[in-house]
Order: structure tokens, then sequence, then C-alpha cells
């Protein structure tokens, strides 16, 4: 006879329902608790109770992976990949231990950024005091000082952090395709100044405090009675939870509150912030971005804002599968006409690499990235993008006030 799972659950439960039930009267306040059980029960709650800690390695080696010459993820003794699903039916355990690496991962980019690539880790806000939340981006020494070019670097939303484009790609494919790293060592070896922008380091976490214990210094003139009266309630309300507890049983974690980083507080804050304070301080005469997914939608969120600033000092922009939409973001008619001279989004889409894509809005040429894998789209346009900002360069130095070179210089482009 086949038992379910929520059956076994319950099982004790219902026991332990049928054993008051057959008591007296004095065990009417257990009857109370059980309804209360019964009426709140979750489900995936009562599942916690038989999971493995929570209580992951904080080091690649911990978890017995590492990268090899390739930037592969492999096991350090088996050299399998990763495996998700390392204990079966415990799906929610999997996803905790698979984002305790992912924590790990974001820490291993950082140190390939400031060793391999030799940037440097600037904090920001600039003038933060000593007790406030920061954040940090990334930087080439020449950032600020290069004459001729700068690349601007900007990652898509969720959990990827400077340097990533995608950490699924890290974990289940390689370095190359799921970092930074390729274009930031590129663009160095061509002579580019380089800014990897941070934008989904918005804020900090800090456990709360117990808010539990109560002061009673304001009820030491309540009258006796009034006192004992509310002193039982709370007791009894005490006996009550921790009795639903008691079945209850999840692997508790830490309740945090976010203190949120000034002026730093979302991706598009973010944007604006770091072309205020080092991208328009630059001395680059050509300025070149490249933005990933949520990072395009931010990037014409920093033109509405500074659209003259922007105009003056970018050459060209190269999006990736961008989310950006020139009517819900509200993009003046000035915008779009830019854009469609200086940009360019490169789309997921099964057709060849460069191909022509037609789009429903009127803001900047699309062509495909030659996958249908969003994520992996920056890493497969990634010489095109590297052609795309030369021959920018090259129209604008040879007919730089002429418009109309810099519209047929996209559509060849385009035609490739």
């Amino acid at each position: 006879m086949y038992i379910s799972l929520s059956s076994l659950i319950f099982l004790p439960i219902w026991i332990n329902m049928a054993q008051i039930l057959q008591g007296g009267p004095d065990e009417k306040e257990k009857t109370t608790a059980l309804k209360d059980l019964l009426s709140r029960i979750d489900l995936d709650e009562l599942m916690k109770k038989d999971e493995p800690p929570l209580d992951f390695p904080d080091s690649l080696e911990g978890f017995e992976y590492a990268f090899n010459e390739k930037g592969q993820l492999r096991h350090i003794k088996t050299g399998e990949p990763f495996v998700f699903n390392y204990r079966e039916d415990l799906h929610r355990w999997n996803q905790k231990r698979y984002e305790a690496l992912g924590e790990i991962i974001t820490k291993y980019v950082y140190e390939l950024l400031e060793k391999e690539c030799n940037l440097k880790k600037v904090s920001i806000p600039v003038d933060a005091t000593e007790s406030e939340p920061k954040s940090f981006i990334f930087m080439s020494e020449d950032a600020l000082t290069n004459p001729q070019k700068l690349m601007v670097l900007i990652h898509g939303s969720g959990v990827v952090r400077a340097g990533q484009w995608a950490r699924r790609l890290i974990i289940n494919e390689d370095l190359d395709s799921g970092t930074q790293i390729p274009f930031i060592k590129r663009a160095v070896d061509e002579g580019y100044g380089v800014i990897v922008l941070n934008p989904n380091e918005n804020y900090i976490e800090v456990e709360k405090l117990n808010t539990h214990a109560q002061s009673s210094s304001d009820s030491s003139d309540e009258p006796a009675e009034k006192r004992e009266r509310k002193d039982k309630v709370s007791k009894e309300a005490k006996k009550r939870r921790d009795f639903y507890e008691k079945y209850r049983n999840p692997q508790r974690e830490k309740e945090v509150t976010q203190l949120y980083i000034r002026e730093n507080g979302s991706p598009e804050e973010h944007a604006v912030y770091v072309w205020d304070h080092f991208i328009a301080q630059s001395a680059a005469e050509n300025v070149f971005f490249v933005a990933h997914s949520y990072g395009g939608l931010a990037f014409v969120e920093l033109m509405i804002q500074r659209e003259a600033d922007v105009k003056s000092k970018v050459t060209a922009v190269a999006l990736t599968d961008s989310v950006h939409n020139v009517w819900h973001q509200e993009a003046g008619k000035t915008i779009r006409e830019w854009m469609r001279e200086n940009c360019c989004n490169w789309v997921s889409s099964s057709e060849p690499l460069d191909t022509s894509v037609e789009s429903m809005l009127p803001d900047c040429p699309r062509v495909s990235a030659g996958t249908d894998r969003h994520e992996l789209t920056s890493w497969k346009s990634f010489p095109s993008i590297f052609k795309f900002f030369a021959e920018a360069s090259e129209a604008k130095s040879s007919a730089p006030r002429a418009a109309g070179t810099r519209r047929s210089h996209r559509i060849k482009h385009e035609e490739l």
C-alpha cells in the first residue's frame, strides 16, 4: 500500500490529536494549540524538519571544486562538473548549497579582477563615513587619465556582481563565457581604460535585533489585576507558540534588515552616481559602454537624466539582449534618435551572428548574438562588439560632426 510523504508527516499530529480528544477537559489548551497548528500548517516548512544543517563550506576547496586550465569548474577528485542535486529530494537544501557556492564564486571573480586584470577596487560613495554602508567598483589604473578610450561594463540584474555576466555560466560552463574578464583583457590590450560597475550591490544586510522582549517599565503603574491578566495571556500565547514549533521545527535562518547604500540604492542610481563621479571626470575622448540585460535599462535611464553629457562623451554603446524600453522609460525623441545612430543591441536569436533582427521599438538597430540563450549573448557577440567600437571610433575621427557618416557606417555594420 502506497503512503504519501505528507501522510507520514501528518501522522504523528493526527495520533496526538486523537489522544488529546480522548482526554478530559484539562486537555482543552492542547486541543486549541493543535487546531491552531492544523489551520496554519505549511508543508514546505514541515519538510525542513528533516533537512541536513544549512552549514556549507566557505571556500572552493571546502566544496572540493576548482577551476581547471580551461576555466571550467570541476570536482577536484572526480573531475566531474558541478552537481546541483547533491542530495535527492532536498531541492531547498540543494538550492541553498548552490547559493553558498555562488557567493564564493563572486569573491573569486573579485580576486581575478584585481590579480589577473590588474584592476583596483574603489569604494563608493567616495565621501562615505567610516560607519555608513558602502559598495565598490573596479577600475584600471588609467581609467580616469587615458586620453583616448574608456570602456564601461554593466551587467544585468539578479545575483551577479561586478565582473560577471551570469553565475550559471561560470558554474556550469566556464569563466570566459560567464565573466567580463575576456572583455577587460582585450580592452586593456587595445589601449582602453576600463571601469566595471557593480549595480546590484545596493545594500548591506545586518541581523535584526530580538524584538520579542518587551519592556515592562511603562506597566509599573498598572493595577495588579490587569498586570496579572496580561502576563497570563502572554504565557498562554507562548505555550501555544512553543507547542506549534515542536511540530513545525524548521531550520531557522537569521532575520536581517537591509541598509541601503547612499545614492546607490538601485542599478539606475548606481549608473548615474558612477557617471557623475568617475566617467564624466575621465579624460577619455571616446567612452564606450557594454551593457547586458537590465544594464541596458540602466544606461537608458542614465541618458534620460544626463542626456547632454552622455551625447558629448559617449561614442558607441553595445547592448546585449537589453531589456530597456524607450516607451515605458519615456525616453524623448532626441534620445531615440541618438540611440539609432550610436547603439546596437545584440539580441538572443537562432539567426547567425550579426544578422539583422526586426524590432517593434524605434530605438536602436538589433542584430543576432548568434545564440538563443539570453545569458550567452555577451560572450557570443564579443568579437563583433570590439569591431563595432573600432568602426565607430574610426568613423568619429574621420568625420566627427557628420551625422550622415555615422548612420551610413551603422548600416554597413549591420549588413556584415
